[in-house]
């Protein structure tokens, strides 16, 4: 590569920190952040590495956005409004030289999409693959963020969105068989995550608990049983599956375990389901009943019969 790495700070990434003071231009190793009292930060970290997360054939842009909007999906299954972010890239050798100028290009079209700036980071070499993390910053109303520790027996389980486009598309990008607009809608929502920040934070006040589900539905939802001490029950007649998705092999445990929806799943009192569909809908974003929160621990997916399913795997297990 041609710059060094401040001139590639100065060149790519200084420009995304406009519009936020606190970033100091990217001189400093630090940013200043004013918070308010009745405020709390919420911060969140995520990783990407190449051929784990991201193929090294997706387009650069997209793996920009993907990055930033992993986190921005943290930020919304807290009710945050998230509005500033760090990255740290560690780069190989063997990285295009326009790798920098395309990567900055995503996150300048995120930054106006989710209001957000960048507020610093860092740039290292690695003689392994591409390394991507970003750190996220926002903030919520003091006492109020929505938490997975606050599913209670009786609580509904709702989803938003569909499940298991993500997943499916990555098959797809690997050889599984789909039509042309099939192979689109199901590839697009592998590679462009669309975090519900508007609905997150629409659900403050009404939801109890709330996760984005990344690893899988079920593995995610077991974080909520877990800390939560509960049980979950989903009947999956109810998963709500793209038009995409839903003739492909796979369909439903893809929806279940597949991973990479970053849609958001919450519990709901009985008493707030109505409040619950209209912040639904001043988001704009369809939501499901999908379950129910139960005394009996852990997550079950019952069919029409209410038997449980078996499934080799509930979800993406890192190590």
């Amino acid at each position: 590569m041609s710059l060094d790495e401040f001139g590639m700070i100065n060149r790519y990434l200084k420009p995304l920190a406009k519009g936020f003071p606190g970033a100091l231009a990217l001189t400093d190793d630090a940013a200043l952040i004013d918070c308010c009292s009745n405020e709390q930060i919420v911060i969140a970290k995520d990783a990407l590495v190449e051929n784990v997360h991201f193929l090294s054939s997706d387009p650069v842009d997209l793996i920009a956005r993907k990055l930033l909007r992993t986190n921005l999906s943290d930020m919304a299954a807290m009710g945050a409004k998230p509005f500033g972010y760090l990255t740290m890239i560690a780069w190989p050798p063997t990285l295009q030289a326009d790798f920098f100028p395309t990567f900055a290009k995503g996150l300048a079209a995120d930054q106006r999409e989710f209001a957000v700036h960048l507020l610093g980071g860092d740039t290292v070499s690695t003689s392994g693959p591409l390394v991507l993390s970003l750190t996220i910053l926002g903030s919520v109303p003091k006492g109020h963020a929505l938490t997975r520790s606050a599913a209670k027996i009786g609580d509904l389980v709702f989803v938003s969105g569909t499940l298991g486009d993500a997943a499916l598309g990555l098959r797809v990008l690997r050889g599984l068989a789909a039509t042309e607009d099939e192979a689109l809608a199901l590839v697009d929502r592998y590679r462009l995550p669309r975090p519900r920040i508007a609905l997150g934070q629409a659900l403050l006040g009404v939801a109890g608990a709330a996760i984005d589900v990344s690893d899988g539905l079920l593995a995610d939802l077991g974080h909520i049983a877990s800390t939560s001490a509960v049980g979950i029950d989903i009947d999956i007649v109810n998963l709500p599956l793209s038009e995409a998705a839903r003739s492909l092999p796979g369909a439903l445990e893809a929806a279940l375990s597949g991973g990479d929806d970053y849609e958001l799943a919450f519990t709901v009192p009985p008493g707030k389901i109505e409040e619950a569909l209209m912040a639904a809908k001043r988001a704009g974003v369809p939501i499901t009943q999908i379950g129910r929160v139960t005394e009996r621990r852990g997550v079950r997916a019952l069919d029409r019969q209410g038997q449980q399913l078996e499934l080799a795997q509930t979800g993406w297990v890192h190590f």
